[in-house]
C-alpha cells in the first residue's frame, strides 16, 4: 500500500467518510443512509429460509428493527441477551414486514452506553486483503497522536503567508478527523479547501522534483554541436517537399539545444501526420555531422521497420549508412550490425527494444530519439542513456509523442524537459472526412467497401478485440474477417492482432503495404506508425468502446495519400452520452490538440502522466485535471521557494514523492 513508515499513514487519506456524530431514532431511520442507532434487545433467534440467518429485534421509544446476520456463530449468538442495550451503526434497508440492517457494526453493554456517538466524522480508508479499513483506521490515530504535533511544516512561514495557505498538519489533521459539520460533498468530490490545500503542496512537490531532476542532468555535460549542419542542407532540397513553418521553428530550437555542451531533453509533440520523422532526421544529420552516432527507439518493431525505412530513403542518398537492429535479426546479421555500430561504421542505428541490450556498444553516441515514448518503461529509456554516458557526459535526448498535452500539465509533469510543439500540417494534407454510422447500416459499408477496392485503394476494418466478449459485445476480428470474406468473396482480406507472434504481424503488415491484400482486418495494433498511403478507408467497430486519442490515431493511419480519406465509425446504439460527445468530436475536428485536450477532460490525464511517463509515483492527493486551476500557483509556489527557501525543496519533496534518484537521467 506503500505505507513503510508512521509518516505514511498521515499521507493516505480517507476515501469517504460516515456520520456517527449523532444517534438516528429507529423511527426516524431513512432507507440506504447510514446511521446510528442505540436500542434494547428484545429477542435474538436463528430463522431458516433459502439462507440461515440470525435475526436480532431491538426497540427503542420510537419503533423496532432487525439486525441480520448470515455469517454468525453460537457464541456471537449467545451475546444477544434480552434487555442489554445495543449500539448499531449501518445503514437500514426494506426487509419483511420492517426495516432492518444487515451485518451492521456493534457493541453491546448492560446498560445504556455512555458514548455512543463520535466527535468527529468516521474516516473510512483505502484498505487491502489482511488490512481492513477499521485496524487502517486505528493506526492513523495512533500516527496523528505520535507524530502529528511534532512534524514542522514543510512550507516555510513566509511562504506559506505570502500564498495564504494553512498548515500542512492542520490539514491533515482535519481530513482524518473533520468537523461535524464538515461539508461532505465537497469531501466527497475533493474540493474542500483543506484537501486542495494539500493537493496544491503535492503537484509543487512534483514540479519540484522533475525541476531537481533537470538540474542534477546539467551537472553533466554533453558534446555541443557547433556549425550549420551541411549533411541537412543537402538533404532538405532532395525531400521533395517543403517544411512548414512549425517544423523549420521546432528544428531551430532542437538545434540551438544541440550547440549547447549541456544534455538536451526535449519532447517534441505533435499531431498525426504533422511531420514530426523530418524534424528528427534533421537533428539526427546535426549529430552526425559532428561526428557523433544516433540512436532512435521505437517501440515495435513495425514502427521502427518503418522509421528506418524513411531515414535509409533520405540519409543513403547523401552517403550515410543507418543500420537496423532488432530481435528477429538472423545471427549473421546481428554480429554485422553490432559490429558497425560498435566500430563507428554505423552512423545511424534504428530499432527496437534490442538497441539497449548488453551486447550492443556504440562507438560515440552522441543524440538518442525516442518515439513514442509513452510506450517505454522508465528503466528502458535510462538503459539506452547509459549506452552513450559515463561519470561526466551523457548524450542528448529528443523524445516524441503524437499525444498533445495541454501546457498547463506540461508545466507540472514535464518540467524537467524543453516542449516544442508541430502544431501545422503539411499544405496540401486533405483532412480524413469521418462519418458515424450505427452498425445496423453495414450493407452500405460494404458497398463502400466494394468501391474503394474497385479504384485499386486499400481498407483497415478495425475491431477493439480478438475474441468474442458477451459481456463488452464487441466484433471479434477472427469472426469479422470470416463475415467479410463472404460478403466480400472478390477480395483479399488479411487479419493481424496482437496475439500473433511479432515476426507474422509484421510478414502481414508489409503484405498489405506492398498492396498484397485488399482489406486489412485489424485490432488496435496498426494505433501507431503504420503508413500505407494507398489506404483511402478506415472503418471503426465499437467505436464507441474506444478513447478519444485513441480513435484519433487510429483514423490517423489513412489520409497519407493523394485520395480523400474516409473513416467510418460504427457503433453499437444506443449511445450514451460520454460516447455521443466524443463521437460527434471527431466527426467535426480533425486537430490532435483539441481531441487531446477533450480526451483529458473526459479521462483524466490516466496513463498520459503516470509513473510509467515521468517516473515518479503517482498522485496521491492530487488530480491533475480536476485541480488544474492550482497548477499555476503550484509552479508559482515552486519558484518562490526555490528561490527564498532552498533549503525546504529537499524535505518537500521526499515527503511527497519517494526513488526519483534513479530517474534523474531518464
Amino acid at each position: 500500500m506503500g505505507i513503510r513508515e508512521p509518516r505514511d499513514l498521515l499521507f493516505h487519506l480517507p476515501i469517504r467518510y460516515q456520520d456517527r456524530t449523532r444517534v438516528t431514532p429507529i423511527g426516524g431511520l431513512r432507507p440506504g443512509v447510514d446511521a446510528v442507532i442505540v436500542g434494547r434487545i428484545e429477542l435474538a433467534d436463528v430463522h431458516y429460509g433459502r439462507r440461515r440467518s440470525l435475526l436480532v429485534q431491538i426497540s427503542d421509544e420510537t419503533g423496532l428493527l432487525t439486525l441480520r446476520f448470515f455469517h454468525f456463530s453460537q457464541q456471537q449468538q449467545r451475546g444477544f441477551i434480552r434487555g442489554h442495550w445495543i449500539c448499531c451503526f449501518g445503514d437500514a434497508r426494506p426487509g419483511p414486514g420492517r426495516l432492518e440492517m444487515v451485518h451492521p457494526e456493534y457493541r453491546i453493554s448492560k446498560s445504556p452506553p455512555e458514548s455512543p456517538t463520535r466527535e468527529s466524522l468516521t474516516p473510512v480508508y483505502p484498505a487491502t486483503e489482511g488490512i481492513g479499513p477499521n485496524l487502517i483506521r486505528s493506526l492513523v490515530g495512533d500516527a496523528l497522536n505520535r507524530i502529528g504535533a511534532s512534524c514542522e511544516e514543510p512550507i516555510p512561514s513566509q511562504a506559506r503567508e505570502r500564498f495564504d495557505l494553512a498548515g500542512t498538519w492542520d490539514a491533515i489533521r482535519y481530513l482524518h478527523q473533520p468537523p461535524p459539520d464538515t461539508d461532505t460533498s465537497a469531501l466527497s468530490e475533493g474540493m474542500h479547501p483543506m484537501q486542495r490545500r494539500l493537493a496544491l503542496e503535492e503537484l509543487t512537490a512534483h514540479r519540484l522534483a522533475l525541476l531537481g531532476i533537470r538540474k542534477q542532468r546539467q551537472v553533466l555535460s554533453a558534446p555541443a554541436f557547433q556549425g550549420n549542419s551541411a549533411l541537412w542542407k543537402r538533404l532538405e532540397p532532395r525531400l521533395g517537399f517543403t517544411l512548414t513553418g512549425a517544423q523549420q521553428r521546432v528544428i531551430g530550437e532542437i538545434l540551438e539545444d544541440l550547440g549547447r555542451d549541456k544534455p538536451a531533453l526535449r519532447l517534441i509533440q505533435g499531431d498525426v501526420g504533422s511531420g514530426k520523422t523530418v524534424v528528427a532526421a534533421a537533428a539526427a544529420l546535426h549529430a552526425i555531422d559532428a561526428g557523433y552516432q544516433v540512436a532512435l527507439m521505437a517501440p515495435t518493431e513495425l514502427l521502427a521497420e518503418q522509421h528506418r525505412n524513411n531515414f535509409v530513403q533520405w540519409f543513403e542518398a547523401i552517403g550515410i549508412d543507418v543500420q537496423w537492429l532488432v530481435g528477429k535479426l538472423p545471427a549473421a546479421e546481428r554480429r554485422r550490425t553490432l559490429g558497425a555500430i560498435s566500430s563507428g561504421d554505423a552512423s545511424m542505428a534504428v530499432g527496437t527494444h534490442a538497441l539497449f541490450q548488453e551486447q550492443v556498444s556504440f562507438n560515440r553516441l552522441g543524440l538518442i530519439i525516442v518515439d513514442e515514448q509513452h510506450r517505454f518503461g522508465v528503466n528502458q529509456r535510462l538503459a539506452l542513456r547509459g549506452k552513450g554516458e559515463n561519470d561526466t557526459t551523457a548524450p542528448h535526448q529528443l523524445i516524441m509523442s503524437a499525444t498533445p498535452i495541454p501546457r498547463s500539465l506540461a508545466m507540472i509533469f514535464y518540467a524537467d524537459l524543453d516542449v516544442s510543439s508541430v502544431d501545422e500540417l503539411p499544405p496540401g494534407r486533405k483532412p480524413v472526412n469521418t462519418v458515424v454510422m450505427p452498425d445496423t447500416r453495414r450493407e452500405e459499408i460494404m458497398r463502400r467497401i466494394d468501391a474503394v477496392c474497385a479504384k485499386e485503394q486499400q481498407v483497415y476494418w478495425v475491431c477493439p478485440l480478438i475474441e468474442e466478449s458477451e459481456k463488452l459485445q464487441a466484433q471479434a476480428a477472427t469472426e469479422t474477417r470470416s463475415v467479410l470474406a463472404s460478403q466480400l468473396d472478390s477480395l483479399r482480406i488479411g487479419l493481424v492482432h496482437g496475439r500473433l507472434k511479432a515476426a507474422e504481424k509484421d510478414r502481414i503488415m508489409h503484405a498489405f503495404r506492398e498492396g498484397e491484400y485488399d482489406l486489412l482486418v485489424a485490432t488496435t495494433v496498426i494505433e501507431v506508425g503504420v503508413d500505407v498511403p494507398n489506404a483511402s478507408l478506415m472503418v471503426i467497430e465499437n467505436a464507441e468502446r474506444l478513447g478519444l486519442a485513441q480513435l484519433h490515431q487510429l483514423r490517423g493511419r489513412v489520409g497519407r495519400g493523394a485520395e480523400q480519406a474516409n473513416c467510418v465509425l460504427l457503433y453499437k446504439p444506443p449511445l450514451g452520452r460520454q460516447a455521443k460527445e466524443r463521437l460527434a468530436l471527431l466527426r467535426e475536428s480533425n486537430d490532435g490538440f483539441v481531441i487531446a485536450q477533450k480526451d483529458l477532460e473526459q479521462r483524466g490525464p490516466g496513463e498520459l502522466l503516470g509513473t510509467r511517463q515521468t517516473g515518479l509515483q503517482q498522485m496521491r492527493i492530487a488530480d491533475p485535471w480536476r485541480d488544474r486551476d492550482l497548477l499555476s500557483l503550484a509552479g508559482s509556489l515552486a519558484d518562490n521557494l526555490q528561490r527564498h527557501h532552498p533549503d525546504a525543496v529537499d524535505p518537500l519533496v521526499s515527503q511527497w514523492i519517494r526513488r526519483t534518484d534513479a530517474y534523474a537521467n531518464v
